[in-house]
């Protein structure tokens, strides 16, 4: 008895939708790839219900004839490639021709385009890779390529899909990895009426810009070079601007998006020690590679590639940023302006300077007892600036040791550790994760039951967001407001700061409330979902005392007090744990 079939093409596209189209943003990645390789100038991307109710793109490309609108849907159906050998010269974004069968086999789409030497143009209706209707229609030169109803034949992977906030972030990151590398064309996205990005043709720095905020165009060192291998060309982020995360690490090798684990690594040593522990820098690289030389056919979303000369690229990458890093960090310290105290009047002619004169005790002896060099009044040091002062509740034994009295001698060491004395032996404190902790607990009281303490700032300060960021911090503008930030939106991407908590005392707000977002970002991505849950854990993480800041002995017994009247003293919030017993017979050893 046979038990092999030959699948039906439409099961068979359904299947390719899997590799193809496994959420929303993988339909706009294939659409707006399409759309480029039309030769268009301006490109729209418009969404609803983060792309489950709607995805639609429309572009001023070169459109299509009766007979291609209709069989730009058959599967390895394309106009890029011709044979075989054509795949190791690949010069456009698509070439599988799966992208649009797949797409029609899980969606209800509607295509309508014109050539722009046609009066007239093609509708085609297409419901789960059955042709609907295909008649003429009037319509603007180019292509609109509307996706309804993603997955409404599929329900078991419709339902795997995440909450809208989740696919939309997705569907954002894509256009984002777009339009980077395009900046000569013009883009728009909306969502759901609103129009999240209006990006204009400019050059990279503009564009990076355009996407996170103006403020990235101080932040940028500008990476050029040229070789018979690879021409490289993009901008990284200076050492102070690092991030915790690796959400702004861009590589482009012609024209496209990759993902490749050694040359991401090579941008990162060339930071070598400029960088502080578990921070990243934020680059946009583009590199332009002979096609003959790499493999882009090695998975369907073509986002990993293969070299030819992977070690050469390295060594160059790795070279050309580290220069750059070094060139543009010696100009920023050197300075051709005269300072102002050496702008001294001429001397008068004639005029001779005195000889110096030099006043010293001849009596003096630093080992003679009770000589009055020997009783220096030692200055108290300065206290760290994110450390706060805080009346602590009851200590609770919440390690089931004595709590280490106030009266107790604490030791500092390497600037991270705090070192206690218990009944049980000593107590290793990591000093951050203590005081994140420690902040941690009092933001989610205060966001609970206490009213914000704010202080006014004495200059307001603005900050510029991207369009997409600048909608979320206006969402999470009442959030804020409960743990003492005062912001008031002026424009569509700015927001002037009055307040900020009062335990907040210098910081960056610009890099704070960036950081903030994109921890929150992460957080609606991750396990973390309580909206004030990530809010708190996020600036506790910002306004904790760094490793390496020098405490002085009243401030490490107050934040030993108050880390042991915390509920949960032995971990941070984010689950690392603060605090190791050295026991007796441990020092005996």
């Amino acid at each position: 008895m046979d038990i092999i079939n030959i699948l039906p093409d439409s099961v068979a596209n359904q299947i390719a939708a899997g590799e193809v189209v496994d959420r929303p943003a993988g339909a706009v990645k294939e659409l707006l790839e399409n759309s480029m390789d039309a030769e268009a100038t301006q490109i729209d991307l418009v969404v609803k219900d983060a792309g489950r109710t709607l995805i639609q793109v429309i572009d001023n490309g070169k459109g299509m004839s009766d007979s291609d609108a209709r069989l730009c849907f058959e599967r390895h159906a394309t106009s890029k490639i011709h044979r075989a050998d054509d795949l190791f010269a690949i010069h456009t974004m698509g070439f599988r021709g799966e992208a649009l069968a797949s797409i029609a086999a899980i969606a209800q789409v509607e295509l309508r385009t014109r050539q722009h030497d046609s009066e007239l143009g093609t509708q085609v209706l297409i419901e789960g890779s059955h042709i609907v209707s295909q008649q003429p229609t009037v319509c603007p030169a180019g292509t609109s390529l509307s996706v309804k109803n993603l997955f409404f034949n599929v329900p078991a992977r419709r339902n795997f899909l995440k909450k809208d906030s989740v696919e939309f972030s997705h569907i954002e990151e894509v256009f984002r990895r777009v339009t980077l590398i395009h900046h000569d064309l013009g883009f728009t996205l909306s969502s759901n009426g609103k129009t999240v990005y209006d990006l204009k043709p400019g050059t990279l720095l503009q564009r990076i810009a355009g996407l996170y905020g103006n403020a990235y165009k101080e932040r940028m060192f500008a990476v050029e070079e040229q070789t018979d291998l690879v021409s490289i060309r993009g901008f990284v982020s200076r050492p102070e601007y690092s991030r915790r995360t690796r959400s702004e690490q861009y590589i482009f090798v012609n024209g496209r998006y990759i993902k490749h684990p050694a040359l991401s690594a090579a941008v990162e040593r060339a930071y070598g020690d400029l960088l502080p522990d578990h921070s990243y820098p934020s680059y946009f690289i583009g590199l332009t590679v002979d096609p003959s030389k790499i493999d882009i056919n090695i998975h369907p979303t073509k986002t990993e590639v293969k070299f030819v000369d992977e070690h050469a690229l390295f060594a160059i990458l790795r070279s050309v940023v580290k220069r750059s890093l070094g060139q543009f960090s010696l100009a920023t310290e050197l300075s051709f302006d005269t300072p102002e105290e050496f702008n001294l009047p001429p001397a008068p002619k004639g005029y001779t300077p005195p000889m110096p004169h030099l006043k010293y005790d001849p009596d003096y002896n630093p080992f003679k007892a009770g000589s009055s060099q020997m009783r220096m009044k030692m200055e108290r040091p300065e206290e760290p600036a994110n450390l706060e002062r805080m009346e602590s509740p009851e200590p609770l034994d919440c390690l089931d040791k004595p709590i280490p009295p106030a009266s107790n001698t604490c030791l500092q060491v390497q600037g991270r550790y705090i070192v206690t004395t218990l009944s049980s032996g000593l107590a290793l404190i990591d000093q951050q994760r203590a005081h994140e902790r420690i902040i941690y607990d009092r933001l989610m009281t205060q966001g609970d039951s206490l009213p914000p303490v704010s202080q006014t700032l004495l200059f307001p300060v603005n900050c510029s967001f991207s369009a997409a960021d600048a909608e979320l911090l206006g969402e999470l503008m009442p959030d804020l407001k409960a743990y003492g930030f005062e912001m008031t939106p002026v424009g569509q991407t700015t927001f002037v700061v009055t307040a900020t908590p009062a335990s907040l005392k210098e910081a960056d707000l610009q890099a704070l409330l960036e950081q903030l977002l994109t921890d929150y970002k992460g957080s609606t991505m991750q396990k973390f979902s309580h909206r004030s849950e990530s809010l708190s854990r996020s600036l506790a993480r910002q306004m904790a005392v760094r490793a390496g800041t020098h405490l002085s002995q009243e401030e490490m017994q107050q934040l030993v007090a108050d880390l042991f009247a915390c509920p949960m003293a032995e971990v941070s919030p984010s689950g690392k744990k603060i605090i190791t017993i050295v026991k007796p017979e441990e020092l005996l050893k």
